[in-house]
């Protein structure tokens, strides 16, 4: 069973950078479509965005121009660069195969002052 662990959370300023990794276990990682989830404080898991196996990439409306996703097959990694943070963004974000199968722990983002 595949497994994620993801890194790279943490507490930023509003209008400051985070660059998140998730690191997966087991073969054909690059065959898959991989994305980032996030859930909020009394918020339902929701999708962030995705990356497909040729390369094209899709984004959740209130990130667009300010996330970035990309991934490196030799290393089993994907990644997600995240500017332009607000509170918005406040969650713990989570890497998984698309569609969804398994979570990892999910590393936390806080943006506050």
């Amino acid at each position: 069973q595949v497994q994620f662990v993801e890194s790279g959370g943490g507490l930023v300023q509003p209008g400051g950078s985070l660059r998140l990794s998730c690191v997966a276990s087991g073969s054909s990682f690059s065959i898959y479509a991989m994305g980032w989830y996030r859930q909020a404080p009394g918020k339902s898991r929701e999708w962030v965005a995705t990356i497909y196996s040729n390369g094209l990439k899709a984004y959740q409306d209130s990130v667009k121009g300010r996330f970035t996703i990309s991934r490196d097959n030799a290393k089993n990694e994907l990644y997600l660069q995240m500017n332009s943070l607000n509170s918005e963004d406040t969650a713990v974000y989570y890497c998984t195969r698309i569609p969804p199968s398994t979570w990892g722990q999910g590393t936390q983002v806080t943006i506050s002052s």
